[in-house]
């Protein structure tokens, strides 16, 4: 599957700012750790952009819905399991194995944390946020109460590491597209 296919299938099924401009995030992370560590940026972008494929439109069947919506679209298996992955221990049995997987399931929730405090900044950017910021905003479970600190924490853990390195490279990877994606939000939905 390309990146256009991928964005098309995405849209079919999410209209709302809010799940596309977190889709596009995740795809731009997703791609920043594929380039790291020698991967295919692609398919691991594709990975992101479609990890919440079911959760505007069904979100009471998040993680399971979406097997029946990408095996209607001829997406792989290999796709699905990582997708269902995210949602270990929530909504979903499947464990992260893969590296990718792990990533995935370690910043899902933490881009959401971080987006949640660049909006709060001056400069509404991730581009002058430093780890001991977000730190700050990581504590305060009243801030951005729907992102899980237990599932970073146990991201991080799985990773084999710190919550500072996690914090840093997610915060770098959100940089790299944030341009590129306020660009695009700022053409459809304003």
């Amino acid at each position: 599957m390309d990146r256009e296919e991928a964005f098309n299938l995405l849209k079919k099924y999410n209209k709302e700012e809010f799940h596309i401009r977190h889709a596009l995030t995740v795809e731009g992370v997703m791609k920043y750790f594929a380039k790291e560590n020698g991967e295919d940026e692609n398919y691991w972008g594709n990975v992101g952009l479609l990890h919440d494929i079911d959760f505007e439109m069904y979100p009471d069947e998040h993680c399971k819905k979406c097997i029946e919506l990408l095996k209607e679209n001829n997406v792989s298996d290999d796709i699905t399991h990582s997708i269902i992955s995210h949602g270990y221990g929530i909504c979903s049995d499947v464990k992260p194995e893969k590296k990718m997987e792990k990533i995935l399931f370690a910043t899902d929730e933490l881009t959401g944390l971080i987006w949640a405090a660049a909006k709060m900044r001056p400069s509404k950017s991730t581009k002058d946020m430093e780890v001991s910021s977000l730190k700050k905003k990581f504590k305060d479970k009243k801030f951005a109460a729907g992102c899980s600190r237990d599932i970073i924490l146990k991201g991080a853990e799985d990773l084999g590491w710190s919550l500072d390195e996690l914090f840093e490279k997610t915060i770098l990877a959100m940089r790299e597209d944030e341009d590129k994606i306020n660009n695009y939000m700022e053409e459809n939905y304003n």
